[in-house]
């Protein structure tokens, strides 16, 4: 599939009534995967280290948004908001 096609597809997906629902997920995973699921989410919603895949393009800005806000959470509620910073600042 081309980006067109995907972005219409996506689109689509994200119109269907309820999506908008919330949902609430009882997730228990290690420090560890919150530094990565952090990470990866932050390098998907900035666009850093080459282009975003065709599912993030074609994510309105406002889901990004929340993605960004979710890694917020999670790295708050792990206690590692400090540590991520430091290890952001030491890949400059």
């Amino acid at each position: 599939m081309n980006v067109s096609e995907v972005s219409k597809l996506m689109d689509t997906i994200l119109s269907i009534p309820g999506m908008n629902d919330p949902v609430k997920i009882d997730l228990k995973i290690s420090r560890r995967q919150v530094l990565v699921l952090s990470h990866v989410i932050e390098r998907g919603v900035t666009g850093k280290e080459g282009s975003m895949a065709g599912l993030l393009e074609s994510l309105p800005k406002e889901a990004l948004t929340e993605l960004g806000q979710l890694s917020g959470e999670c790295l708050q509620k792990a206690g590692l908001v400090e540590l991520y910073e430091k290890l952001k600042n030491l890949g400059k």
